[in-house]
């Protein structure tokens, strides 16, 4: 008798101490909790391993996962990097932040991110960016002490965005982790490897040389692995809650999408979600249908705190103590075609386990037998009630919403009537089939293998294909754009015009096409009608920097120096890190003969971006000018050295090298020249390099 009351007795007192420290760790009241959050870029939940062991191997993040709480059915509402990471660091829908595409956004500065709410409770705040999705202009660096943001200014292949490798990542977040030491810490990791295009670096290359995608996961937790290596090492794990999710999938063919931001199947929605608080949290996984919105609620708990009133998700903290937790109905939407192209746009709703997709071409599906979304069951009675609650869905949490920033009024009058903002493409009101994203998908898979041809260097192939995609859609901005720039790399920039002038013949009247078209006459020579194109593209969305930087461009090749000057300090004030600015104003100065300044401007656009070809040959003419030859010489072989299709350089190290009396290596620099240059060399240019050549 005495030793089973004292068992009880014991086993009492082990359960008050196990609530204890729930309470005292982050149940309620705890003040003392890091925080890490982790986005990996474009991650099906399918392929990390501790959802799926079939395909990438991810021990680090497993680990985790194992210790941790893993949720099965987490979900995007929008398969687009930052509409994305907006609703998960506000804890929003779209409908409320606005937030609908990577282009022609910006988070408003009324909007509570995360790293606000934390640092208002003493959380020393950084993050560590991978990609130019989330760059500091596109609003989200809200409250962070440090937003690292050091990718390159340019990706050297078209058509991809500027990335930086997932160690060098970490890199930066361990450097800050170690001088930050002793204080508490909100830290946001974004990796972006993932991401098209899929290049793992060795050993995965050749690990998962038939699934680079995988490779590029494997690589991507590796890395993770170091991050996590060091909480440990430095006693952090214990008191650090770690959130680990993705901002959307990747189609990798399914449903015909091969990479993401069209369609919302669950290939490109569907996204782990992992909480890591040892001791606060056993290991279990949840089989509740939550979402992003409901990351933000759920840290505010976890640390103590009440959410901002804005807040839309719930918290996740019953389900993380292991209480049954309803599913909740979650809305999705994928608008990037209908904004960038005037397609029918796609809205959706997943309520009792059952999807349904809004198109012309309705959907609708049983997930709890159909996760793949293999059997449409659009017309059953629980379609039809679906179809019924998503315009209810719509207005309940559109109420009270946040505008995005840079609408123009027209567009905002038109998108409005459809139930969300945004401002760039004159869309029908009404959709039919002929506009459904299904029957557009060929052309839409037509124009990504335009790209494809283009970057495996089969030009002719890409023009003809582009061409057909505008003769079956010409009202397709971005095709246009694509057209011109294979011509211009074509060396033919006579018709790049060409084909700019056609979608405006066409009534295009896209942001993204007026700032390219816009960029393509001030190629040609023609500075005064691309500053009319340009400000055409500003009155679109005027908070866009590269717009403004172009801007800056056109009337400096005007000989307008002053307004030159004005556009780019417009620029920079809206990225005050924007390195490719830094170098245009050297190039500015340098044309007015101000030389140390144009050497300070160079210098701080490497500093900002070492790999930037543009600013070593710029920062070579400051030098040459100032009669320092040798030095000159030595950065246009840095600049080509960082870029070796940088022709400009080859052809000042021509003309350099010759004034040296080297002629055999400036005959090599000519040649270079003449090579890269093709059609599109000067007649004088051209000359002098055959001059050069003779000798």
């Amino acid at each position: 008798m005495y030793n089973l009351s004292m068992r009880r007795i014991l086993v009492l007192l082990v359960g008050l101490v196990a609530v204890s420290l729930f309470l005292s760790c982050g149940g309620h009241g705890n003040r003392k909790l890091n925080v890490v959050l982790i986005t990996i870029d474009t991650l099906r939940a399918d392929h990390l391993s501790c959802y799926n062991p079939g395909f990438a191997r991810t021990p680090h993040i497993d680990a985790l996962a194992e210790k941790g709480v893993l949720f099965t059915h987490a979900f995007a509402h929008v398969p687009m990097t930052l509409p994305s990471h907006t609703s998960i660091l506000t804890g929003t829908l779209p409908l409320y932040h606005g937030i609908h595409d990577n282009y022609g956004f910006r988070a408003s500065e009324k909007l509570t991110t995360m790293a606000e709410f934390l640092k208002a409770r003493g959380y020393a705040t950084a993050a560590f960016i991978g990609a130019f999705p989330l760059d500091s202009r596109f609003g989200l660096a809200q409250g962070f002490d440090l937003y690292d943001e050091k990718y390159p200014s340019k990706n050297m292949r078209t058509f991809f965005f500027p990335e930086r490798k997932a160690k060098k990542v970490i890199d930066a977040a361990l450097a800050w982790l170690s001088a930050n030491q002793g204080k508490r810490f909100f830290v946001w990791v974004h990796v972006f490897d993932p991401h098209q295009p899929y290049d793992p670096p060795p050993p995965y290359d050749s690990q998962y040389k038939d699934d680079l995608y995988s490779g590029e996961i494997a690589y991507t937790d590796a890395q993770l692995g170091r991050l996590f290596e060091y909480l440990k090492e430095k006693g952090l794990e214990e008191n650090t809650l770690v959130v680990i999710t993705s901002d959307h999938g990747e189609g990798l063919g399914d449903h015909g999408e091969s990479t993401h931001g069209y369609f919302a199947y669950n290939s490109t929605i569907h996204i782990p979600l992992i909480f890591y608080a040892p001791g606060i949290f056993p290991h279990r996984k949840v089989d509740t249908y939550v979402a992003h919105w409901d990351i933000f609620p759920t840290v505010a708990e976890i640390i103590g705190e009440k959410p901002p009133s804005q807040v839309q998700g719930r918290s996740l903290v019953p389900a993380l103590r292991g209480k049954k937790m309803e599913d909740e109905e979650i809305y999705f939407e994928s608008l990037s075609p209908f904004l960038s192209r005037g397609w029918a746009p796609l809205r959706g709703l997943i309520k009792d386990r059952f999807k349904f997709i809004d198109l012309p071409i309705k959907e609708a599906y049983d997930l709890t037998r159909d996760f793949s979304e293999e059997h449409n069951i659009y017309g059953t009675p629980k379609s039809r009630e679906l179809e019924r609650e998503l315009p209810r869905v719509m207005d309940k949490y559109s109420r009270g919403k946040v505008q995005a920033t840079g609408v123009s009024r027209g567009d905002m009058e038109k998108l409005l009537s459809l139930g969300y903002v945004s401002g760039r493409v004159r869309g029908k009101e009404k959709f039919t089939r002929e506009d459904d994203l299904k029957t557009l998908l060929p052309i839409h898979l037509a124009h990504l293998k335009a790209i494809k041809l283009y970057s495996a260097g089969k030009l002719d192939q890409a023009i003809k294909l582009e061409e057909e995609v505008l003769k079956k859609r010409p009202d397709f901005p971005q095709a246009y754009v694509t057209l011109a720039t294979f011509y211009k790399a074509k060396g033919d920039i006579r018709k790049a015009l060409e084909v700019f002038r056609e979608g405006e013949k066409r009534g295009i009247k896209e942001y993204s096409f007026y700032t390219f078209y816009g960029l393509t006459l001030t190629e040609a020579g023609r500075p005064e009608e691309a500053i009319k194109v340009l400000k055409k593209a500003i009155s679109i969305v005027d908070f866009d920097p590269e717009a403004w930087n172009y801007l800056g461009i056109a009337y400096w090749k005007a000989g307008l120096y002053d307004q030159a000057l004005q556009a780019y300090k417009r620029a920079l004030s809206l990225e005050p890190n924007y390195a490719l600015v830094y170098n245009n104003l050297g190039s500015l100065f340098l044309s007015m003969r101000i030389y140390e300044d144009a050497a300070k401007y160079f210098q701080k656009a490497l500093d900002l971006d070492p790999s930037l070809a543009a600013a070593y040959n710029g920062l070579g003419d400051c030098y040459e000018a100032m009669g320092k030859r040798d030095k000159a010489i030595e950065l246009w072989k840095k600049a080509l050295e960082k870029n070796p299709w940088y022709a400009l350089a080859a052809y000042n190290l021509a003309i350099a090298l010759e004034k040296e009396g080297k002629l055999k290596e400036a005959r090599e620099y000519a040649r270079k020249y003449l090579k890269l240059l093709g059609r599109n060399i000067s007649p004088a240019d051209k000359a002098r390099m055959e001059r050069i050549l003779r000798r």
